[in-house]
Formats: C-alpha cells, sequence, structure tokens
C-alpha cells in the first residue's frame, strides 16, 4: 500500500504493536550499557557509541528520506561533520554565498586557515566555481533570503566533474523536498525546525544513500563526540506525528501573509516560492511538494522594520523558525547576511490564518 506523505509521518519509526506496550517506547537514558564479555557482543556499549532512541530515530527520519541518516547534536554539528569528513588540505569548496551564516563562519574561520579552498558565489553563478571543487554545498531555499536553486541541474553538472554534492535541506525539509532523489549524494536538515516544531531543542541530521559515508559521518560522531541526547531525540520523534500538520498549516500562513505583504504599499522584495510571481516560483514547483513557512520581505528601514515586530502582538521576535508559534526578526541585526537593514525573516506558524493576517496588518499600520 502507498502512504502519503502525512501518514508517513505519523507512523515513522513506530514500532509493531505489542501486548501491554506503549505505542512509542520512552528515550534510553544511559551511559554505559551492561557489557560482559567481547565488546562486540552486544549493540549497545556506550552511548558516545549509539543509542536505542537514536537509532529509533534515525530509522524513522530514513523512511521520510528515503536514505540512511545519521544524528548529531545540532546542525552545525551535522554541518561539521560533513565539511571536515570530505575536506582535506588542497581541496577546493563551492558554495552558495546566502547559505547559512554559520556555515560559511565554519569555512572562512576554520577550513581556509588549514588550506581548504573556499569559493563563494550566488545561485546562478555557482556553476561557475565548480571545476576542479571537492564539494558543492547548497541551500535551497537559502535561509534568510529564500533564493531557489536547480538541484537536479547543479548536482548533474557537479556529478559529470566528480564533486561530492551536498544540500542543506532546513527550509524545505524531507517532506517538502527530497534532496537525495534530485542527485544529492547528502541532505543536511537543522531538526531543531520545522522537523522538532516546538522551539525547545537542537538537534541536526545528514541523509545520503552511500552506506560508506554513513559509517564515516558516524565515525566522525563518535570519535568528536558531536552526540545527541536521548531525551532531546526522544521529543524530537514524538514531534514527527504532527510534522505533516504544522506544515500545512504554517504553509498555508505564509501563503496568506506572503500575499498580504506583496499588495501592501511600503513593503518592498516580498520573497516567498509559492507566490506566482516570485523568481524561484517555476523551480520550486517542479522540485518541491510544498512551498515551506518562511517568507522575507523588507520595509525599508531599520525603524519601521523594529516598529513592526513591537507593534505586533502574535509575531515573536526570535531568531529561528519553524515552530508553533509565528518569529520573525530584522535580519540585519546579525552580521554576515548582505541584506538590507529593514529585511525581515518571517517563519509563520500554527495560529489561526484570519487572526496572524490581522495581526500583520496592525503591525504594518503602527509602522
Amino acid at each position: 500500500m502507498t502512504l502519503g506523505d502525512g501518514t508517513r509521518a505519523v507512523r515513522a519509526g513506530v514500532p509493531e504493536p505489542e501486548q501491554g506496550a506503549p505505542f512509542m517506547p520512552g528515550p534510553v537514558l544511559a551511559a554505559p550499557f551492561h557489557l560482559m564479555g567481547d565488546v562486540d557482543s552486544s549493540d549497545w556499549v556506550y552511548t558516545r557509541y549509539g543509542n536505542p532512541t537514536w537509532a529509533r530515530y534515525e530509522s524513522a527520519l530514513g523512511e521520510l528520506e528515503q536514505g540512511e541518516v545519521v544524528v548529531f547534536a545540532s546542525g552545525m554539528a551535522a554541518a561539521t561533520a560533513l565539511l571536515l569528513t570530505n575536506l582535506a588540505p588542497g581541496d577546493a569548496v563551492a558554495m552558495d554565498q546566502d547559505c547559512y551564516r554559520g556555515v560559511r563562519i565554519l569555512a572562512e574561520t576554520h577550513l581556509e586557515p588549514r588550506g581548504v579552498e573556499l569559493r563563494l558565489a550566488p545561485h546562478d553563478g555557482l556553476a561557475d566555481v565548480l571545476p576542479g571543487a571537492r564539494m558543492l554545498w547548497m541551500e535551497s531555499p537559502s535561509n534568510p533570503k529564500l533564493e531557489v536553486y536547480d538541484l537536479a541541474a547543479l548536482c548533474e553538472q557537479a556529478h559529470a566533474g566528480g564533486t561530492v554534492c551536498v544540500v542543506d535541506n532546513t527550509t524545505a525539509g524531507p517532506l517538502y523536498q527530497r534532496a537525495l532523489e534530485l542527485g544529492a549524494d547528502y541532505a543536511m536538515t537543522s531538526a531543531t525546525k520545522h522537523l522538532s516544531g516546538h522551539s525547545d531543542l537542537l538537534l541536526g541530521y545528514v541523509a545520503t544513500r552511500d552506506p560508506e559515508r554513513a559509517r564515516a559521518l558516524r565515525e566522525w560522531r563518535t570519535e568528536a563526540g558531536s552526540i545527541a541526547g536521548p531525551f532531546e531525540v526522544w521529543l524530537a520523534q514524538r514531534s514527527l506525528a504532527t510534522y505533516a500538520l504544522r506544515l500545512e498549516r504554517g504553509s498555508a500562513n505564509a501563503l496568506a501573509l506572503a500575499e498580504l505583504l506583496a499588495g501592501r504599499d511600503g513593503v518592498s522584495g516580498v520573497r516567498y516560492p509559492g507566490l506566482p510571481g516570485d523568481p524561484g516560483h517555476e523551480i520550486a514547483g517542479r522540485q518541491m511538494r510544498g512551498f515551506g513557512t518562511v517568507i522575507a520581505f523588507d520595509l525599508g528601514s531599520r525603524e519601521r522594520a523594529e516598529g513592526f515586530l513591537a507593534a505586533s502582538e502574535l509575531i515573536v521576535e526570535a531568531s529561528s523558525f519553524g515552530g508553533v508559534l509565528t518569529t520573525a526578526e530584522r535580519r540585519g541585526r546579525w552580521s554576515g547576511d548582505d541584506v538590507p537593514e529593514g529585511f525581515i525573516r518571517l517563519s509563520a506558524g500554527c495560529e489561526d490564518t484570519a487572526d496572524l493576517v490581522a495581526d500583520a496588518e496592525r503591525a504594518l499600520a503602527a509602522a
């Protein structure tokens, strides 16, 4: 039987029914496990090497990604593992200049001084910096500017030259974009965002269809100690059951807000892949199954942006996205993103659409 995405999210990782057992086992909170005799006589030895709670969540995510998944303590821990297990002195990495600033900072401050060449380019210039690169790092839609890349075309071109392809899939997630199906060797996602969805934990993972690549990532996780807490992983798996529902409501709210903003005087640069007039709409329609919860727009000045955020009653000012509460921030308060002073990134939550739109209208009027 072929199941829909919502059903798969609800059922992912759920064990077969067993008389008297809970629907989902609780977290295994252990550092060492009982181990008599040889080390390889047990699957579980010490939690830095592996934990049943991780294994269950990795299996669930693997069902959604249709690949093998390795869970890490955060999205940045997952990104670090990818970069350091694939790049060595003398290698070059072609990187989306609009990708998450934390990844760019890591490459600039830790890889370049160690002999890795960093080639930053805009989404329409990545092909130009590909020749000879060991890795291509893409993020689509990008955070915070929501540029949409033709992932299949770029992966095909990269592979022709022997380049390994990474897609940061955090903004879209596995239900709305199958990066591995589009040709990526790795799909990296911050599960802190939509997958866990309640703004209360940090988690990240990498999906791949190559068992050797997954093995190398697991070895790195063990050696570097970039492991996730079992309780956080259990919370994240519990959140999978509502993942599709949260995405559906948040995406509907994002579209309603984007349509409001696009027709409003004093608002410019509205970006949302779900808008027919968005520069990325055509490609997003081909490679995404939904357009997500994140929108971006420019109110023209720092003062107007801060006024909008201060006047809103339902939009929480915070630096993250993908939660059940609608959040937004003036992104220029962080260094490193090439955005105007009035640029706002907003992530629509699960409030009633009419309430959220009315609140945004009041805040715009006040600003």
